[in-house]
């Protein structure tokens, strides 16, 4: 079969390529997927460099986002049957034309999602839903700003906060990028994230700032966000985007009243399971019932993977890009 396969870990993903690899078989407890879509995430760049916290063994197939059909089924196995499609994430493997993944880490593909769509959602919604849903309650009406509002992550965070009725500031650092938020989800603002955008959050929250901010950027975007936070506000830390892990005096929170939180959805569900199905089963019905749709920005054939990681490197991507093996 067809797969994206990493054999050394080089700069400029130069240890991976297309390569024709054995279908894998499903073990005890396990899913073979027809895999349709692939969604391209960070960490699948940085995995290609050994520069991410997973390292797996070499050589391995890159992706860890995907939907697709149920293939064929390992023992034990009763919850799933040939022929179910599926969405569902594993820490590798997607990028290729079948893959085998635990059971449970599948869920049924909403009916309403196309493969792209149901390719690109799970992992960035997911994220979004712990970070405002369980870590920050927002309630409807409170400000919510969203830094990295383009990228996979951030727009979901846009698009779940605007269904649960908060006031959202989009941010994001191009006019291109700006534009496409508001034609896509109409948040209450969309501004540039250039240095002094606290200023304009204080305007628009007439000076008391806001409620939630969600910081999948990290570096001088946390420092600045730390003066336009409300009185009692929830930061929220997603991931460090800029390369910089910012530090804090802890005189800031105590003065303003604020929390730093941080976010780590995967994790979430694997120490509070029971929430962890919560979680997941809440997105899947928002998702039937249209009231959040996730955002493909290209879908490209998984022999022009370069193309689509380049686009994620070069962060013109709004939403995901996906690969169809």
């Amino acid at each position: 079969m067809r797969a994206l396969q990493v054999r050394e870990l080089l700069s400029d993903h130069r240890g991976a390529t297309l390569a024709d690899v054995p279908l894998p078989e499903p073990g005890p407890g396990e899913v073979r997927v027809r895999v349709r879509a692939a969604a391209v995430n960070f960490p699948d760049l940085l995995m290609t460099r050994g520069d991410y916290q997973l390292k797996p063994d070499l050589p391995f197939v890159s992706g860890l986002e995907f939907a697709g059909e149920v293939d064929a089924v390992g023992e034990g196995v009763t919850a799933w049957r040939p022929g179910d499609a599926v969405a569902g994430g594993n820490r590798f493997g997607a990028m290729a034309e079948y893959c085998t993944v635990p059971a449970t880490a599948l869920r049924a593909k909403p009916e309403r999602l196309n493969w792209d769509e149901a390719a690109a959602y799970p992992v960035a919604y997911l994220t979004a839903y712990v970070a405002l849903v369980r870590c920050a309650r927002v309630e409807p009406g409170e400000w919510v700003l969203v830094h990295g509002a383009a990228g996979g992550v951030g727009l979901a965070a846009v698009d779940l906060a605007k269904a649960m009725g908060a006031r959202v500031i989009a941010v994001a650092s191009s006019a291109q990028k700006r534009a496409a938020i508001t034609r896509l989800y109409g948040p209450d603002a969309v501004i540039d994230g250039a240095p002094g955008f606290r200023e304009t959050v204080k305007l628009l929250t007439g000076g008391a700032g806001a409620d939630v901010i969600f910081d999948p950027v990290g570096g001088d975007i946390f420092d600045e966000s730390t003066r336009c936070i409300a009185f009692g506000g929830r930061l929220l830390v997603v991931g460090f985007a800029s390369g910089r892990i910012p530090e804090l005096s802890v005189n800031m929170p105590l003065i303003k009243g604020f929390s730093v939180v941080g976010v780590r959805a995967g994790e979430y569900g694997r120490r509070f399971p029971e929430q962890g199905a919560e979680n997941i089963a809440a997105i899947d019905a928002l998702a039937a019932a249209e009231k959040i749709c996730p955002h493909v920005h290209a879908s490209l054939d998984l022999a022009d993977w370069r193309e689509g990681f380049a686009m994620l490197e070069r962060r013109e991507v709004v939403g995901k890009v996906v690969l169809k093996p």
